[in-house]
């Protein structure tokens, strides 16, 4: 009886992994097509539900698509940075630099040059699409694996120097598993950052040329414009099901993969078994390729050793494996330094095209864009504190907490991947109904996607408090407000500045499309830097279009350089808990 349910779940799970290579294979097709179809700028949106799912496959495809170029780019770029002192001392700043220029400031010249490499067909625009999601991306991923790169214990790097790995053998067995954790949840929060400016990419204006994609992002951005909440709401629910669906395909099995690497027993970081882990163990056909992976492998290593057995002591080493072994290290550095010169030369030539365009606007219009930097510095500051008011405490009660852990983890998740573009006809209603005036309404905006930095930094803090000091504390009675105020709360703080740094940074982007909102046939808009630039990119007026990102950029920068650093400073001397 037993082998007979045995195989009905065998067979039940060959179903459905069969199913699922099948409709993926469609889903290429189809997205293949698209790819191939005569160019045609602004596609018509069909608003009818029987379109939405074949738009909500398109938009998974694209932010899959640039999800693993911003993989492959970190894994580049931020090893490349961590082992190289001269490829770190341009690198980090130029990374630090494109991190702060938001999604519309990549727009215009990516757009204008992927249509004139490919004008007769949609590839321009798709590539154009995925490398503005990659922008919205990247930078999070290649930071944290940079960082993470830079914290390995020098214990492991002694014990891989001793054993006789080299760097690629290092790399694969040591530093990978060391940063997966923090890379894992890191790419989850860069994901949702993909998803917040899907409206944008999918569906923007460029002077007097409107640019549309047939995807769930064009979908949204046009019931909005149109007004029709019956399409708004079906909006939300497939990019809800759509986030759901990714949650248990993918992040639930990567975030059970990468438990195994952690370093510390965390609480609420309990060992799982996601849906897709038991699919794959119940099924016959990915056992037997896996086996034959195994297999294969397995040959291999004992090909290679019988190799090494067969070389006696002082045994003529091959000559052109010895000339091979001598060059390429040489040829690495060589064409390492060849990358960096070309970068080197390439941002010297930006800067001075940049000085050249800078010089064509006013003064008048400096002093309007300065004064709309204060503007959104203020409402980004507002953002911080309001969201800080209710997050800490909320984040702190549930990273406490195993068992509240264990329940809010998939549902903030699943919130926290949720763009909140796609929310703000609700957050509009609400602004509309109490009147609030639309200057206070974009912090409003803001702070719905901004707030979930905040959140899940505190969670991973609290979740690192060590349980000895909570129990320590338990035992000696202490007040529940003396241990938030001499345990919890300066536990989670170098985590919350972490918060804070990442939650600015996406408030300052947030803001070119919560101060300039197009909806039901009118555009909303307030005074701020956010608005200035999606004016200059609407109008594709370039010169202002240079200021405002310039102004943007050199403000990120400066707080990062001065006022966050100091207080990352701060948590990291005054704060920091060294078990």
């Amino acid at each position: 009886m037993q082998k007979v349910i045995i195989r009905h779940k065998s067979s039940a799970a060959d179903a459905v992994v069969i199913a699922f290579v099948l409709s993926m294979i469609y889903a290429l097709i189809a997205y293949g097509r698209e790819w191939e179809a005569a160019f045609h700028p602004a596609v018509d949106i069909d608003l009818s539900f029987y379109s939405l799912p074949y738009y909500t496959l398109f938009s998974a495809i694209r932010g899959l698509a640039a999800f693993c170029l911003s993989l492959l780019f970190t894994l580049i770029v931020g090893y490349w940075a961590a082992k190289s002192a001269a490829a770190e001392r341009l690198l980090i700043p130029l990374l630090d630099i494109l991190q702060s220029i938001p999604v519309l400031g990549f727009l215009p010249g990516l757009v204008l040059m992927l249509i004139a490499l490919f004008p007769r067909t949609n590839t321009g625009l798709e590539l154009a699409c995925i490398i503005m999601i990659f922008t919205g991306q990247v930078w999070n991923m290649t930071f944290s694996f940079y960082s993470s790169l830079k914290s390995v214990p020098s214990d492991f790097k002694e014990v891989a120097s001793i054993i006789g790995l080299n760097s690629g053998e290092t790399l694969l067995k040591v530093e990978l598993p060391f940063s997966a954790m923090n890379l894992v949840w890191n790419s989850l929060m860069s994901m949702s950052g993909g998803w917040f400016f899907l409206s944008v990419c999918e569906a923007f204006t460029l002077g007097d040329q409107q640019y549309r994609l047939p995807g769930i992002g064009a979908y949204m951005a046009t019931a909005i414009v149109q007004g029709k909440v019956s399409a708004m709401v079906a909006g939300v629910v497939a990019m809800s099901v759509l986030i759901v669906v990714m949650d248990v395909l993918i992040w639930r099995p990567v975030l059970a993969w990468a438990h195994q690497f952690r370093l510390e027993d965390i609480p609420g970081f309990t060992s799982t078994e996601p849906l897709m882990r038991n699919l794959v163990r119940e099924s016959t056909l990915l056992r037997s390729l896996k086996l034959a992976y195994k297999r294969r492998v397995l040959h291999r290593s004992l090909l290679k050793k019988q190799e090494l057995r067969s070389q006696r002591p002082g045994q003529m080493i091959d000559p052109r494996r010895f000339m091979k072994s001598r060059m390429r290290r040489p040829f690495l550095i060589w064409t390492a330094r060849t990358i960096l010169t070309g970068l080197f030369v390439l941002v010297m030539y930006g800067a001075v095209q940049l000085v050249h365009t800078l010089l064509q606007v006013p003064l008048v219009t400096w002093v309007e864009l300065l004064f709309g930097t204060g503007l959104t510095f203020i409402r980004v500051l507002a953002c911080l504190v309001v969201g800080s008011i209710w997050t800490v405490p909320v984040g702190i009660w549930i990273g406490t907490s195993q068992s509240r852990m264990r329940l809010a983890q998939p549902i903030v998740q699943v919130l926290a991947s949720f763009p909140a573009p796609m929310l703000y006809p609700l957050a509009l209603a609400v602004i509309f109904i109490f009147r609030i005036p639309f200057g206070f309404g974009a912090m409003f905006l803001m702070l719905l996607g901004v707030q979930w930095y905040i959140l899940f930094n505190v969670l991973a803090g609290a979740m690192r408090i060590p349980v000895e000091l909570k129990y320590a504390s338990l035992l000696m009675n202490v007040p529940k407000s003396e241990l938030w105020k001499k345990l919890y709360l300066p536990s989670v703080f170098p985590a919350l500045v972490t918060g804070w740094v990442t939650a600015a940074g996406g408030a300052w982007n947030a803001s070119i499309v919560a101060e300039y909102l197009a909806y039901k046939g009118q555009v909303l808009t307030t005074r701020g830097l956010g608005s200035l630039i999606s004016v200059a990119a609407a109008r594709a007026n370039f010169p202002l279009l240079a200021a405002s990102l310039t102004i943007m950029v050199a403000v990120v920068i400066l707080l990062n350089r001065t006022v966050w650093a100091r207080i990352y400073q701060l948590s990291q001397t005054r704060f920091r808990m060294d078990l």
